[in-house]
């Protein structure tokens, strides 16, 4: 995530603030050439860009959005304007919840404007709660991502990852990785690039839900971590798809915040530079995953070592073997390849 600087006096400012702590001013967030901009006002007063006024997205009222509006004509920005369904805001836990909800959507989308991705008519997000009887399962259909409320429960989706033997469980994870699923739709189903795709990730006409099955029943094989970034990722090349999509989107904002602290990593009792790491450059304008992964390497270990001293646990409980950093390149050149093209809608 990329800093953002207040438009009035030039203070440091987050992707969540709503107001400057320096100048006291009120601040939203615009889209500039497919990035975000932070804009200040006085209280009571429109945001002014480049000649046009803007009002907060009408889910600021909600204290879920700080994404501006252009005026005259009202509505939801660009991230609320996704949701299909949202939980009861009568609820105040569903309520609570939402909001954690909104925040790592946003992040989300914040993520695909950065990568210049496209974002086709039929992308919508249900946010849904169990029901009597009926279980609300997180996924993907046809553009319609659905997640389960209960995951913004920070206990219940601890509880989850320690019952699924799975070494990391987050809200905006289970975005990334169902916004994978979209771009499997569009990127590669839709996009011409099958072969290609099969050609990596394995061919993702076997029946899924056999593998489902059998990956529930019988677990994932004894050498799954030579060739896949998780567990689940082995049980079906739709999945390896998109963990290694979610593990991509994970990589280019943990860089990206990396680039915007102007990150250096030299270890003192290190005898080579293999642990050196100098994030000096823009990892969304970057050609090379080659070049992106030789720092991110090195930044995970510091990660690691900082969280521990914290008395936390590991921050990256990942390891990158060859066959993974094939399939992330794959990602990352196909990323690459649709910046800027119009999309074929239907």
């Amino acid at each position: 995530m990329q800093h953002f600087i207040c438009s009035n006096c030039g203070q440091l400012l987050y992707f969540e603030n709503i107001r400057c702590e320096h100048c006291g001013n009120v601040i939203g967030l615009t889209e500039k050439n497919d990035e975000l901009a932070a804009l200040s006002a006085r209280e009571g007063e429109a945001f002014v860009f480049e000649g046009w006024a803007y009002q907060y997205c009408i889910n600021y009222t909600y204290g879920v959005c700080n994404w501006l509006v252009p005026l005259p004509a009202a509505g939801l920005c660009k991230a609320c304007a996704l949701n299909h369904t949202i939980p009861n805001l009568q609820d105040p836990v569903y309520r609570e919840y939402w909001t954690r909800i909104e925040a790592a959507k946003h992040r989300l989308v914040y993520s695909l404007l950065r990568q210049r991705l496209p974002m086709t008519k039929d992308l919508c997000f249900d946010f849904v709660a169990d029901q009597k009887g009926k279980k609300a399962f997180t996924g993907h259909d046809n553009g319609l991502i659905t997640i389960n409320i209960s995951e913004a429960d920070d206990i219940q989706r601890e509880m989850t990852r320690l019952h699924m033997h799975e070494p990391y469980r987050t809200l905006l994870g289970h975005f990334r990785h169902e916004i994978g699923h979209y771009y499997w739709d569009v990127l590669i189903r839709d996009g011409g690039r099958l072969d290609a795709c099969r050609r990596i990730f394995g061919d993702d006409r076997l029946d899924y839900e056999e593998a489902l099955q059998k990956h529930y029943q019988e677990g994932p094989s004894y050498d799954w971590t030579d060739h896949f970034i998780s567990a689940y990722a082995s049980m079906h090349p739709w999945e390896d798809w998109a963990e290694s999509w979610a593990h991509y989107m994970h990589i280019m904002d943990t860089m990206e915040s990396a680039w915007a602290y102007d990150m250096r990593i030299r270890p003192r009792i290190s005898p080579t530079d293999t642990l050196a790491s100098t994030v000096n450059f823009d990892p969304y304008e970057e050609a090379s995953f080659d070049r992106i992964i030789q720092q991110w390497l090195p930044l995970t270990y510091a990660m690691n070592s900082l969280n521990k001293s914290m008395g936390a646990g590991v921050l990256y409980p990942f390891v990158i073997v060859p066959a993974v950093m094939e399939k992330l390149k794959y990602i990352h050149n196909v990323c690459r390849e649709v910046r800027y093209l119009p999309l074929k809608e239907g």
